[in-house]
């Protein structure tokens, strides 16, 4: 494959960490759905550079999704027991068609739906250099908020988007380069085909109506009780999640 997409990865499952982890992992997916729990999606992370070097990998981990995960934009959290509470402001791919192990990047585009914003609320309880617990963890996943899928974006089109993240008010990110954008998380269409490579090799897939949230594209925002996040991305929605206060949590 090319120098600058990711494809390069296609024997990411082939690393023994990985290899446990993810078998764990879905080993306790199923467990849930088979409990009554709905399949939402797909996450991606560690996808940066500075990551995957620093992990010895070469591809982004990927965690699973539920529908009881979601918690409805302008929602306050309680921390109260969490340990290592972080956010992290993400690009939601949806997906309007399945999408096959092996398959190139003009099927890849056509499966996309659409783009929307998401906020990823993760507990960090765990060393993230021990890739094996942390696949076995499913990442930190915690809760997720979504706003609203952009079906112009289709195909997975970043042009004319701009990420906004604000903290407390303040301004702490503003991303409208696509190019930036994917040094921070990947180059999107690659990670999708990665996604479906990989959970092909663990006996899942990708499928049509579920999405996969792409990776942060700031550093994980670590975030204590009073504390509020917003997420814009223009021109699509703004979301946002509020942590409840330790007096009232």
């Amino acid at each position: 494959m090319n120098g600058h997409g990711i494809r390069i990865m296609s024997a990411a499952w082939d690393d023994p960490r990985i290899s446990r982890g993810m078998t764990a992992q879905l080993r306790r997916r199923r467990e849930l759905l088979q409990s009554g729990h709905k399949a939402l999606g797909w996450k991606l992370a560690f996808g940066g550079p500075a990551a995957m070097e620093r992990l010895h990998t070469n591809a982004p981990l990927v965690g699973f999704l539920l529908r009881s995960a979601v918690v409805p934009s302008g929602s306050s959290l309680s921390l109260l027991n969490w340990k290592k509470p972080a956010a992290e402001p993400e690009i939601a791919v949806h997906l309007g068609k399945d999408l096959p192990v092996g398959a190139d990047r003009s099927t890849t585009i056509a499966a996309i739906a659409g783009l929307g914003p998401a906020i990823e609320v993760a507990d960090v309880e765990h060393p993230s250099d021990d890739v094996e617990g942390t696949l076995a963890r499913n990442i930190y996943q915690r809760h997720i908020i979504l706003g609203a899928k952009d079906v112009s974006c289709a195909g997975g089109v970043l042009d004319g988007l701009t990420c906004r993240v604000l903290r407390n008010g303040s301004e702490i990110a503003n991303v409208s380069d696509p190019q930036t954008l994917q040094k921070l998380t990947g180059e999107l269409i690659d990670i999708v085909r990665h996604t479906a490579d990989l959970l092909a090799a663990f006996g899942e897939s990708l499928q049509s109506g579920q999405i996969i949230i792409a990776g942060s594209i700031t550093p994980p925002i670590l975030v204590d009780p009073g504390e509020e996040i917003v997420f814009q991305l223009a021109p699509i929605d703004a979301i946002s999640i509020r942590f409840a206060p330790s007096s009232s949590a």
